[in-house]
């Protein structure tokens, strides 16, 4: 960690552990933050996509929160902030602020397909909180596209210091670090960990750690650190777990990797669906695969 750099390294955009109910688990929630930790993680990515975050109530997302920040200090935590409106995405901003965290994740709006005065706007209003903003570029699920450009102008205007690049074009590590070389790039995928380490990204935004922390760390540490030697073979044994990081069924996938790897992973809140029969033998064959090579 690094305390004027908090979204820098490896931040678990973490699982939420749910009871057969589906209530929150929040005790179990806060044992997982504080594992993460010991094994290696620098922090926490709450209401992240992976944390379910759309399905939660208000006072569950703002719980969420407050239990990650308890189990391993404001400093580790940078929870997500998308919401609907600017609005609204500004009171969680605060919010975080409030529990003690010491930077926040937005989306652009995400209800329609907004143009730039749209985002621009947003990230201004957002970044009224006082809390440094990390932008995600997810333009798989939000229809909209935080271009090299635009982030840039993002940053030259102060609202964000850093990008969780999700767009899975690894071309773009270049283009923005040319265009905007303060701006810290984050790994915003797990399958394309290894090509943007190496393009000189500051940190990992990470799904799989959630299953396997060690292992990850370790992979994230040796690519960064340009360790080829270690990195590649391990990006190999790691890739079939990995890839499920972009796939529509990622939640779903690395819940049941932590249940094979002995955590509590669970079911999931509808709409998100059981993984299909095929689906499931895939990543339980992938898991059992690197568990059984010593991975974890």
């Amino acid at each position: 960690m690094t305390g004027h750099h908090p979204w820098r390294g490896v931040l678990v955009a973490t699982a939420l552990p749910l009871n057969d109910d589906l209530s929150v688990d929040y005790d179990k929630y806060a044992g997982h933050c504080a594992w993460l930790v010991e094994n290696g993680c620098d922090g926490v990515v709450p209401n992240g996509s992976l944390g379910e975050y759309q399905v939660l109530t208000p006072e569950e997302r703002a719980r969420v929160v407050e239990t990650a920040v308890a189990a391993v200090g404001g400093e580790r935590v940078m929870p997500g902030v998308a919401a609907y409106g600017s609005a609204e995405a500004r009171r969680w901003a605060e919010q975080a602020g409030e529990a003690g965290c010491r930077a926040v994740m937005l989306l652009p709006p995400n209800a329609y397909r907004a143009d730039e005065r749209s985002v621009l706007a947003h990230y201004a209003e957002v970044a009224r909180s006082g809390l440094p903003v990390v932008a995600y570029n997810n333009p798989i699920d939000t229809k909209v596209d935080l271009v090299p450009e635009l982030l840039a102008r993002l940053h030259g205007e102060g609202y964000i210091r850093g990008v969780k690049e999700f767009s899975g074009d690894v071309r773009r590590a270049y283009r923005i670090a040319e265009l905007a070389p303060e701006l810290d790039l984050l790994i915003g995928a797990d399958d394309v960990l290894l090509e943007l380490a190496v393009a000189g990204a500051k940190g990992w935004v990470a799904g799989y750690p959630n299953a396997l922390p060690r292992a990850c760390v370790e992979l994230y540490r040796a690519a960064a650190g340009g360790d080829l030697g270690t990195a590649m073979p391990l990006y190999r044994q790691l890739h079939p777990l990995l890839r499920w990081d972009s796939r529509v069924e990622f939640v779903q996938a690395i819940k049941l990797s932590m249940d094979i790897a002995g955590r509590h992973g669970g079911p999931c809140r509808p709409p998100r669906a059981a993984l299909l029969p095929g689906q499931e033998a895939a990543v339980r064959a992938a898991t059992e695969k690197a568990l059984a090579a010593g991975l974890s």
